[in-house]
């Protein structure tokens, strides 16, 4: 075995996004895409000899391919131990804490999240820190630096590692470990829940549907919801990870998880229902009859969190993203503690959860979690609902009832507008962006405008300052409009629309949420001209 140093030029367009760096699957493939942006991580973490670092995906279409090259060229850089997971697999939350556990430097996790797989899908890779969380704005800076910059790549020329044998082989001086990629997180979830409670349930007739989507969350929940659980065999549907997620779409949004949306509005409904998506960090909740919103999930969690025997001793804080709703701000208000506002991308949440400033976390895009790792963890959340189901002895649509009418409901939606021209999607924000300073005290579409800004975060901790995160539209009634643009799609632009209402009364909580927004929906094409700058008129995908 040697080492080959190969001479290469940069390659555009090569800067990470909210959680890393996305593109199609075949432009990932072309030679030299991949090596020149690994080796611009090695060498914008300040180097990787002597460390240990965590390797693992979603086992999407290439994942299998992209790991090899990234062992050879980490061992070409002098790691001392590259942690891998059997057959290529971790889920985001699980490579996380093994970071965690294992003291690691770092972690290199191959995924486009809840991008469709296969050659012609998407192709993802981001660096997680020490803390297991994705690396900070000024490490993901000078990772995109140094794609400007590079000249040569150095890697092994060596034989593929045979990662579905579990233990311990070498290239050079690097220990390649290949490790069971359930375990360490079976047993981490195991301290956080009561499992003889929520298994004691599922004996007493409980029934649950859990879609894994054929993505990487299938061995993790079949191993703790079938084996340690006991929840009935077939439980866990789609749960053989797929590199094309079996020519599905691993988003558990109502549009590519009917089939599970449909079961729980249906006669024959378990339960619960539950999903996850591409690399676990995502999940959807739905009860018998009873859809929770990830925003309504974060807030009932908080308010219900202290039932799970790891979070007896309550909350310090919690944190949102600044899309998300503000529902869980009126359980931070009544528990006494803080809630923070940040931008959307959980590497915001890394420094309050390393400070101990908050416990809990989430994002309206189907993400939750807790202190518990550095990353939204998927299947957390859903045992997170089953251990405060079983400790209430409530349904999923009882405990929502009583949470609104407790708290009021918040309602909420989210319109994507998918594969916009980027031009235009631009030509749209700088258009809402020059007018923020005379929206104030006008009106849109019969609403009054009460604020306008574009979203910046001081973090509380570091001091970074982080702009142009989003508009705010705040109305003089209490409604809320949001526009971004989101920086996890692989082409053209896609506008996202955030949409809220507060609503007090609860004769008035069973509305459905499309109709109870609609004037604000109005409002926000009367602010933006979605229509007549892209040409849609509708949003590809409402959640």
């Amino acid at each position: 075995m040697t080492i080959k140093t190969v001479a290469t030029r940069p390659v555009d367009g090569q800067k990470p996004g909210t959680s890393g760096l996305r593109k199609k699957t075949d432009v990932f493939m072309t030679p030299g895409y991949l090596e020149n942006y690994v080796q611009a991580i090695f060498e914008g973490v300040g180097g990787i000899a002597g460390k240990t670092l965590v390797v693992g995906g979603d086992g999407r279409f290439f994942n299998d391919r992209a790991i090899q090259t990234i062992l050879k060229m980490a061992a070409a850089s002098g790691a001392a131990r590259l942690i891998v997971g059997q057959n290529g697999l971790f889920s985001t939350p699980a490579a996380s804490n093994v970071i965690r556990k294992r003291g690691a430097f770092g972690g290199l996790i191959l995924s486009a999240s809840h991008n469709p797989g296969g050659l012609h899908g998407d192709f993802g890779l981001k660096f997680n820190m020490a803390n297991g969380g994705p690396a900070n704005e000024a490490v993901t800076a000078e990772i995109f630096a140094r794609t400007k910059s590079i000249a040569e790549y150095a890697i092994f020329d060596a034989p593929d590692v045979d990662l579905s044998a579990l233990g311990e082989t070498m290239i050079g001086d690097s220990a390649i470990e290949v490790v069971d990629p359930v375990t360490d997180y079976a047993e981490l979830m195991e301290t956080l829940f009561d499992f003889d409670l929520i298994s004691a349930m599922f004996r007493d007739g409980f029934t649950m549907r859990f879609d894994a989507m054929h993505a990487a969350t299938g061995p993790y929940a079949k191993a703790i919801l079938e084996e340690r659980l006991g929840a009935a065999p077939g439980t866990v549907v789609n749960a053989v990870p797929l590199p094309d997620f079996g020519g599905g779409h691993p988003d558990p949004n109502p549009i590519y998880a009917k089939e599970l949306y449909d079961l729980m509005a249906g006669p024959d409904a378990p339960d619960m229902g539950a999903a996850s998506d591409g690399d676990g960090d995502r999940n959807i909740v739905i009860g018998r009859g009873a859809v929770v919103t990830p925003s309504d999930s974060l807030a009932m969690i908080a308010a219900s969190a202290h039932l799970a025997k790891g979070y007896t001793r309550g909350l310090s804080g919690v944190a949102r993203s600044m899309p998300t709703s503000a529902a869980v701000d009126r359980v931070a208000e009544k528990l006494g503690i803080a809630c923070y506002e940040t931008p959307t991308g959980w590497k915001f949440f890394g420094n309050l959860l390393d400070t101990g400033m908050i416990t809990l976390c989430g994002e309206e895009s189907a993400g939750t979690g807790s202190d518990h790792v550095r990353e939204k963890d998927g299947l957390w959340a859903v045992l997170m609902w089953l251990n405060i189901q079983a400790a209430r002895k409530e349904t999923i649509a009882e405990i929502q009832t009583a949470h609104w009418a407790e708290f009021g409901r918040t309602f909420y939606t989210r319109h994507d507008y998918e594969a916009v021209d980027s031009e235009a999607a631009g030509g749209l924000m700088a258009h809402l962006r020059s007018r923020l300073s005379v929206l104030p005290g006008t009106t849109a579409a019969g609403l009054e405008i009460a604020s306008a800004d574009d979203f910046a975060y001081a973090d509380p901790v570091d001091g970074s300052l982080t702009t142009g995160q989003g508009i705010r539209i705040g109305f003089a009634s209490g409604e809320r409009l949001v526009f971004r643009l989101s920086g996890t799609g692989t082409e053209g632009a896609t506008i996202r629309v955030y949409i809220e209402k507060f609503e007090p009364d609860p004769a008035r909580h069973g509305e459905d949420a499309q109709v109870a927004l609609a004037g604000v929906i109005a409002a926000a094409e009367a602010l933006a001209g979605i229509a007549s700058r892209t040409g849609r008129t509708a949003p590809d995908v409402v959640t």
